[in-house]
């Protein structure tokens, strides 16, 4: 993926990149909107940085945990 960040609590379990380049952590997996990712009702999320726009934000899902 080729993207570091410093700090990454604990507690997420999913990274993912909206359209507009800010990267965010999940503690449960993110659901999907037309431009971004949002948290699932029942676990928490964390920006976590931003870069440029990807275009292919849609695949930048990953699990860590």
């Amino acid at each position: 993926m080729g993207v570091e960040f410093n700090e990454i609590p604990d507690w997420v379990c999913w990274i993912a990149q909206d359209k507009d380049g800010t990267w965010w952590g999940y503690q449960v997996e993110p659901n999907l909107s037309h431009q971004s990712w949002y948290e699932n009702e029942v676990g928490r999320c964390v920006r976590l940085g931003k870069q440029a726009q990807n275009p292919h934000w849609l695949a930048t899902l990953k699990r860590l945990k």
